[in-house]
């Protein structure tokens, strides 16, 4: 008896069409699924369960895990991200904005004399860099003081 076996390599789902597996969706945004879990039990995603309750994304999942990774690009907690997706109105939204924008600006300024302090070093032409009066004074500035020490 000789029997034959066909394989179907090009198994999608049947659930949904316009609907993508967590591998699926987790390798879309170059995450681990485990990522996309721990999201859902923090209360960021909400998946839609399928057969043997496989989640299923959907292209409003698209939209709320690209604005989960700008929002962390930006610096903001998952516990932040998360109040602004339940804010009731504008007003709480405004105020954790505001808030964080206050953090980023901060951070901003703060990068941005680091790299000024990286550039003077890189155009410095001294032996040694600490010597350097330029380099001195936006050291001393960072610390608070007038004058190079």
């Amino acid at each position: 008896m000789h029997i034959t076996l066909l394989l179907n390599v090009d198994m999608t789902s049947t659930v949904n069409p316009g609907s993508m597996s967590i591998g699926e969706i987790a390798r879309r945004f170059g995450l681990a699924p485990h990522v996309l879990r721990h999201w859902e039990s923090v209360g960021l995603l909400s998946p839609s369960r399928a057969v043997a309750g496989r989640r299923r994304y959907g292209p409003d999942h698209l939209y709320q895990i690209a604005v989960i990774l700008r929002a962390k690009e930006a610096g903001f907690a998952l516990d932040e991200i998360r109040q602004m997706f339940v804010a009731q109105g504008p007003t709480q939204r405004t105020a954790t904005l505001r808030r964080h924008r206050a953090e980023l600006a901060k951070r901003i300024a703060q990068a941005q004399a680091s790299l000024e302090l990286i550039d003077c070093a890189l155009a410095c032409d001294h032996e040694d860099i600490t010597r350097c009066p330029h380099f001195q004074a936006m050291v001393a500035e960072r610390i608070g003081l007038d004058a190079p020490v």
